[in-house]
Order: C-alpha cells, then structure tokens, then sequence
C-alpha cells in the first residue's frame, strides 16, 4: 500500500472505530491529515482531466471532503492561521480579463461609483446563481475562496479545510440601481444561517455561513438584519460569521478567485445541477423594522416586496432549476 493511501486508510479506520464509542472526539488530525493527500493525489492524476471535463472532478473533491469533515464530528472548527498551508504570491491563472459568463463584464473591474459585497453562504455555484439573477444593478458575480489564512489557495487546498477559507461569491453591483440590502436579503433567505460549519450535506469550515463588510455601514447592516432575521427563524441562533475585510489583510487579504471554470458554474453546459443551501422560506423582517435610522433612506431597498413573492428563496435549494439570465422586471 502507498504511503498515501495507507494515511487516508489509518485515518479513516480509526474514524469508523471511534465512531462507536466516542464520536466527537474523533481527531481533526486524522481529517486534516488525509485531505491533503486526497486533493494532491487527486489534482496530479487529474490535471489533464481538469482541462477537458472540469465538471467531474470537483464534485468527487466536494464528496470527499464532505465525508471527511462527517467523520469528524461534522463541524470541525478552523484552523489556525500558524497551522495553514502556506500558499504562494501568484495569483489565480486565467482571471485576468476574464469576462462573466452571463453578464459579459470582466470580474475583476470595479468602475467608479459601483461597490463591492462579499458572503459565503455554503457551495458556491447556486450562490452566485442567485445574485447574478438580480434584475438589475449587477456588474458581476465571481465565486473564490474567502476569510482565510493562506495567500491564492487552489481549490484542493480550500476543499482540505487546511486553509481556513469559505467558498464565497463576490458581488460588483451598482448602488444607484440596487441597494446593498437586496443583496443582503438574498444572502440570509438562500440559506440556513443557523448551521455550523456547513450546508446541508456539505460539512466543513469551507462551507461556514460568512458575511464580511468594507465599511461601517455595511456592518450596522448585517448586525441588523441578522438580529431581525434570528427572530423571523424563531430564535434559533444565527452562527454566520460577520467579519471586517480588513481583518484579513495580515493573511494576504480577505477574497482569491476561484478556478475559471468554477465561475458561473452553473450556467455552463455540462454543469451538474448540484446545490446544498438550505432555504428555510422565512423572509427577512421589513427593512423599517430593522433598518438603523440614520441609514433608512441610504440604503433602502430597491427590490419591491413583489419581486421577493415571485421569486424569492422557498424552503430548500432551487436555484439550479432556475433559467441563467438574469429576472425581466415585468415579471414581477
């Protein structure tokens, strides 16, 4: 047996074996040890694959990495930033000038007056799916790996939780036309903010609900809303992790982009109808319900309450089966 293997194979049988007696205190050594290995082992037989079919691979990392992170407990905790792979300077290949897959605007430009949002809120393809489909004030979407220690990670090294990232999706979006809180209303109802470090069936740190903001009035927003949308969820506690964007500039800086064939994954012919948000169909509070005083007229939304009863969230992920274009404003 390869030593690679027989890590993953001591790894494993020590998690069934502790299974039935004491599963939480399965090791996180064990996951972290052989996830690894799986995302290198996986990535130098499969390079090649990668370029033809980028669609079978991920999904086999995902599962892998999702039955890591069970044996574990299914939550696992972060990493430590002193623990995390070490990353490198270069940047993601083939972003530069890379141009949205619906929309056609590059991902990385930012034109004056247009502002950033970034949340990670389990897999990222239906999540970006969801925001892309705004009927307006959406210059682009990209998904990446975000609120982590180790500078450009590849998708491997983030699906081993060694880097400590999220799978996030990065919103460039013109304030005139949509307000920062349609974007954040969409954010709270496409998924289950009360699950710890995962989605559904996807379990681990690279999965944790996120919402990081670039400026105060974006954070006032967030605390807000997530005090608001507690009580619409019944008082179950909200574990989302809310973060400055600052924080993470010690660590190279808060977002990387992800592979370019992750962008706009869904959209994409070939793609695999996968998502594993959990909707819970319970809508955010009215805005003047939460919203602070001083920011009600700057940040009102832009979005009638008729758009969120046609096509807003409903319990459980359905984004997948929605059309790619973005939603006609006569249609609601």
């Amino acid at each position: 047996m390869a030593p690679i293997s027989r890590t993953i194979a001591l790894g494993l049988t020590i998690a069934k074996a502790s299974a039935f007696s004491q599963p939480p205190l399965v090791s996180r050594a064990l996951v972290t040890t052989a996830s690894p290995f799986l995302a290198s082992a996986n990535g130098a037989a499969n390079n090649n694959n990668n370029d033809k079919n980028p669609t079978r691979q991920p999904m086999a990392r995902r599962m892998i990495g999702s039955i890591l992170d069970l044996l574990s407990g299914g939550d696992g905790g972060m990493i430590s930033p002193d623990q995390a792979m070490k990353g490198r300077p270069q940047k993601m290949a083939g972003i530069d000038g890379l141009r949205h897959y619906v929309l056609g605007n590059k991902l990385e430009e930012v034109p004056d007056g247009f502002e950033v949002a970034v949340f990670g809120n389990g897999c990222f393809w239906g999540s970006e799916k969801s925001i892309w489909r705004l009927p307006k004030g959406i210059h682009s979407t990209a998904v990446g790996y975000c609120a982590g220690y180790t500078p450009n990670p590849t998708y491997n090294e983030a699906c081993s939780s060694m880097t400590g990232h999220t799978e996030g999706f990065r919103v460039v979006y013109d304030p005139k036309e949509i307000s920062y809180v349609d974007i954040l209303r969409m954010f709270w109802e496409s998924h289950d903010p009360t699950q710890y470090m995962g989605q559904g069936n996807d379990r681990g740190s690279q999965y944790r609900s996120g919402a990081y903001y670039f400026n105060d009035d974006q954070r006032r927003l967030i605390e807000a809303s997530k005090a608001a949308y507690e009580k619409a969820l019944g008082g179950r506690e909200i574990k989302t992790e809310i973060a400055a964007a600052s924080d993470y500039d010690k660590y190279g800086g808060l977002w990387y982009f992800a592979e370019p064939y992750h962008q706009q994954y869904l959209a994409k012919p070939g793609a695999r109808p996968y998502c594993s948000a959990q909707p819970q169909g319970v809508s955010l509070p009215p805005f003047e319900t939460w919203a602070p005083e001083d920011l009600k007229e700057k940040h009102a939304p832009a979005l009638p309450e008729a758009f969120w009863k046609k096509h807003g969230p409903v319990r459980g992920c359905s984004v997948v089966r929605f059309n790619n274009e973005p939603i006609l404003e006569s249609s609601y």
